[in-house]
């Protein structure tokens, strides 16, 4: 029922539009003409606006011929560095870029998926409830695109990001917390070869601080890291001020919560200690989500596995997405798997069974919200 050529061909087609995060006009203006041309009511709300990109989230919308359930088919628009000026080489079965640049599958062969099933729907005359498509704006390194969306545009009661490694029969339903730790210390400086001991060296309070902490892998369900530190002026002046950024993520609220609170303690008593200060920033970046069995989506991508015939493979994941933001707003969303492998790398890639099979696992959800259809 897929049709592997245009698929392929549309996904070549995007990934060489760049639109690296908060430069997406060009892809943006590109996916509305192809939405209208469907069929779909295409608007561009006002989140470009709020987070400072040269675009907004893209909104279509296809109305249903049945009874059944509104689902939204989400993707972003975004890639990362380095993004631009991609070439995409087919390799055999696999798509690759020519090694300078990402190769975009992240997200585009979600995008692609998403527009051949919009397709099919129409060609096939599919009944379904009614269909909302969201592609995002800048996800990469924030979720602003999502977290600034027109929700008040959107009526869908199941929503699916297409946006994880994991063959076709992936569903991601469990994602976690994350607590962006921002902290400046601040000692005093000195000369650092006349008089040394008058100051406090704040790079080095904050270094006892990160040594004292609790960071990497902390249980199978928490993690932390420190990923940024900037301070000093010179060699020859005891630094009086440094920044330091870390976050901490847990499937689990309590554990994220205890984590974040070692971190930030460990940074006020260390500093306490040395005589110096520290101001701490913690900033909530997203929540978690937990679905079960029992979750509209999870069911319609379990039904749909099993009319496949694919292996459903439920999981857990320890990044952010759409997602998370999407069942914080009340969407209750699961993410799934569409086969790119290696991405952020130049040497990402995708196969080109994985384009098309992403198209008729996404095709068969949107078929199993007929009546009957769905599991229990």
């Amino acid at each position: 029922m897929v049709n592997s050529e245009r698929i392929l061909n549309e996904f070549l087609e995007l990934v060489q539009v760049d639109s690296v995060s908060g430069k997406e006009r060009g892809v943006a203006d590109l996916l509305k003409r192809k939405l209208s041309e469907i069929g779909l009511e295409v608007s561009e709300d006002n989140a470009g606006r709020e987070v400072g990109s040269d675009t907004g989230n893209i909104i279509g919308k296809l109305p249903g011929k049945s009874g059944g359930p509104v689902l939204m088919l989400s993707a972003h628009m975004d890639t990362v560095e380095p993004g631009s000026g991609i070439q995409p080489l087919i390799d055999g079965e696999l798509v690759r870029s020519s090694g300078d640049t990402v190769l975009g599958a992240d997200d585009k062969a979600g995008i692609a998926a998403i527009l051949e099933v919009l397709r099919l729907v129409g060609e096939q005359n599919i009944e379904h409830g009614g269909l909302e498509v969201v592609f995002t704006i800048w996800e990469e390194g924030g979720l602003f695109g999502s977290k600034n969306l027109d929700y008040s545009q959107l009526s869908a009661t199941a929503g699916f990001v297409l946006d994880s490694d994991g063959p076709p029969g992936t569903i991601v339903t469990r994602a976690p917390w994350q607590d962006h730790i921002g902290a400046t210390v601040t000692g005093r400086s000195a000369h650092a070869g006349i008089n040394p001991e008058q100051g406090i060296n704040a790079i080095m309070v904050a270094s006892q601080a990160i040594a004292g902490m609790k960071v990497g892998r902390i249980d199978e369900e928490t993690t932390s890291n420190i990923g940024i530190i900037s301070g000093g002026k010179a060699t020859n002046i005891v630094p009086d001020s440094v920044t330091i950024q870390g976050e901490a993520r847990s499937l689990v609220h309590a554990k994220l919560t205890a984590q974040t609170s070692h971190m930030c303690e460990t940074l006020q008593k260390t500093a306490g200690k040395f005589g110096a200060k520290a101001k701490i920033m913690v900033d909530r970046q997203y929540d978690g989500f937990n679905l079960d069995e029992r979750a509209l989506p999870v069911r319609l991508a379990l039904s749909a596995a099993k009319n496949l015939g694919l292996t459903a493979r439920l999981k857990n994941t320890g990044g952010g997405s759409d997602a998370n933001i999407y069942n914080s707003k009340g969407i209750p969303a699961v993410v799934l798997g569409i086969g790119m492998s290696k991405v952020h790398t130049t040497e990402e890639f995708i196969s080109l069974a994985d384009l098309s099979g992403n198209a008729r696992y996404l095709l068969e959800i949107v078929r199993a919200t007929r009546t009957g259809d769905i599991l229990p």
